[in-house]
């Protein structure tokens, strides 16, 4: 059956126009603040991170026509703010899920009181290796737990004799609960902690206190020092701590501790040795089809930015939000969340993670790595 051609230009014209009616927005937050200075490196490779692989996607059409978009919502680092605008997010209905969260004492209490659990909503790839928090419902973790770093440090340290230890931690985040976690497992394995120190990360509060925890650590002469600290108060304790008496001792740090940023803050000789574990693979050589794309994908949508653990973190945590938009069909908040809790083994190019109803598991593997002579980082 033949048509007019303006009956058949207003038939086209009303298909284009109801295919675009059904694109819509898939949209993601993430919690995180790039304004504090213990969170704000982290916070920024993690979005840069994931925006790239959205612009990625979304350069070739979308997943069905439909725009992946990252919302930040900065928490100041504040945990009972976390919790806020987690409720707020889970209260928005155009929200499908969370991805790429930092805030370990908000994000703690976030799994406390079973927010995403309740909310039926999908919290993807915190910057978080706490088994209370990875563990609670619906969340779906990329990066391997803070008590394998630990243990991966300690057994470092004791294999080269350093068996008196200095533990440093800020008092906010992460820094309590690892603290507590590496003061059990070194009287485990036989290792004596000489010092305990903790810095006050309040911005107005930063310099006195890495002052006390670089004169405490003096004083105890530790044979090595284990630093559970980001941003700031990590870069100022290591920089300070190097000019100390005795501070060219061997200093560990997690992988929370980003080596690029504590060289160009510290200065790289006072970084140079530093041994950091790593939850994450490694970014800087294309050893796996899955970093290749990482790295392809950054020179192309985000060419200024550094390749680096946070911004890794942040595309893989994108690539598994995604996929489940694709399995959902659907684009919707229990689309995405059934996609993630059937995912099953899912093949990231070379690094797996396993979600399913054995379990959550990411990547699951940890890392030593040194800091070169250069600021470089090595394996």
């Amino acid at each position: 059956m033949a048509f007019p051609r303006k009956t058949l230009t207003a038939l086209l014209c009303g298909l284009v126009l109801a295919c675009s009616a059904q694109a819509e927005d898939v949209v993601f937050v993430q919690i995180a603040s790039q304004t504090n200075p213990a969170s704000k490196d982290n916070a920024k490779g993690m979005a840069v991170g994931i925006q790239a692989y959205f612009d990625a996607v979304n350069a070739k059409g979308g997943i069905q026509g439909n725009k992946l978009v990252l919302k930040i919502k900065d928490d100041g680092l504040n945990a009972e703010r976390m919790v806020q605008l987690t409720q707020e997010s889970i209260a928005d209905a155009s929200v499908v899920g969370l991805l790429g969260s930092i805030n370990s004492a908000g994000l703690a209490e976030v799994a406390k009181r079973d927010l995403a659990g309740q909310g039926k909503i999908a919290l993807i790839a915190p910057l978080q290796g706490d088994k209370h928090v990875i563990g609670a419902a619906n969340v779906f973790p990329f990066r391997s737990g803070y008590a394998n770093e630990i243990d991966a440090l300690l057994k470092e340290a004791k294999n080269w004799g350093k068996d008196t230890l200095a533990v440093v931690n800020m008092g906010i985040a992460f820094g309590p609960a690892l603290a507590q976690v590496a003061l059990e497992r070194a009287a485990a394995m036989g290792l004596k902690v000489v010092s305990h120190s903790v810095i006050d990360a309040k911005p107005d509060n930063i310099s006195a206190s890495v002052q006390a925890a670089v004169k405490a650590t003096s004083a105890a002469q530790p044979k090595a020092i284990l630093v559970l600290a980001a941003g700031r108060p990590a870069y100022d304790f290591v920089k300070e701590m190097r000019a100390a008496p005795g501070g060219m001792v061997q200093i560990y740090g997690v992988s929370v501790l980003l080596h690029d940023d504590l060289v160009a803050q510290s200065g790289k000789d006072k970084a140079h040795g530093i041994v950091l574990s790593q939850s994450l693979p490694y970014p800087y050589t294309m050893y796996k089809p899955l970093i290749t794309e990482y790295q392809q994908t950054m020179k192309r949508y985000a060419p200024k930015e550094p390749i680096s653990y946070s911004s890794l973190e942040g595309f893989a945590g994108a690539k598994i939000a995604a996929e489940a938009v694709r399995r959902a069909g659907t684009p919707s908040r229990a689309g995405v969340l059934a996609a993630l809790q059937q995912l099953g083994s899912y093949d990231m190019g070379g690094i797996s993670v396993n979600y399913g109803p054995g379990g959550r598991q990411g990547w699951g593997g940890v890392e030593l790595t040194i800091i070169g002579s250069e600021g470089q980082l090595r394996k």
